[in-house]
């Protein structure tokens, strides 16, 4: 067996495991054995070698397990959103907060002065329309065009219904707002 115990022979056989079995302490071979025109337990079956058990190989897979964490958690960190809020101030502006999976959070916001209007806008997204509400944002040259359309709700994707019930709480604010501005 030139060194090898019963139990590295059967660990490091390079078939698949079907193929053999240990039962009391010892071996059982099916039709690999005489496939191979030996028995399991002679030395260098099918052109198996005894596993290396050099630290490179070890440090291949300790690196390998690394790269794959350090990608889990930077998904998470930058990518995963976890929820997504809207906050409107009649007075002040638009605020929208992102929270990742990690904890962390993005927050935008948006002067009212600069806001032109609130919409639900359509598009079409691998064979279906989705619908997304947007913000309208005033050119600063030209206050009657739309310098740029900012996206709600990114990740979270709702549905109309609930769309709409944003929609009007957001008409609502911005009506009373546009309301207070031009009264003296």
């Amino acid at each position: 067996m030139r060194g090898l115990s019963r139990t590295s022979v059967a660990a490091a056989w390079p078939c698949s495991a079907a193929t053999t079995r240990r039962s009391a302490g010892s071996f059982a071979s099916t039709a690999l054995g005489s496939r191979c025109g030996r028995s399991l337990l002679s030395p260098a079956p099918c052109g198996w070698r005894p596993t290396d058990s050099s630290p490179s190989g070890s440090m291949i897979l300790s690196a390998a397990i690394s790269i794959t964490l350090l990608g889990l958690l930077g998904y998470l960190h930058f990518v995963k959103i976890d929820q997504e809020t809207l906050l409107i101030i009649d007075s002040l502006g638009i605020q929208m907060t992102s929270s990742y999976a990690s904890g962390k959070e993005s927050t935008t916001f948006i002067e009212m002065g600069k806001v032109k209007d609130v919409v639900i806008n359509e598009a079409i997204y691998m064979q279906k329309v989705i619908y997304y509400l947007c913000i309208l944002l005033k050119d600063p040259v030209e206050p009657h065009m739309i310098s740029q359309v900012v996206p709600v709700f990114q990740s979270a994707k709702p549905r109309l219904d609930c769309l709409i019930e944003v929609y009007r709480s957001c008409q609502e604010i911005l009506a009373h707002q546009k309301a207070t501005s031009t009264s003296p």
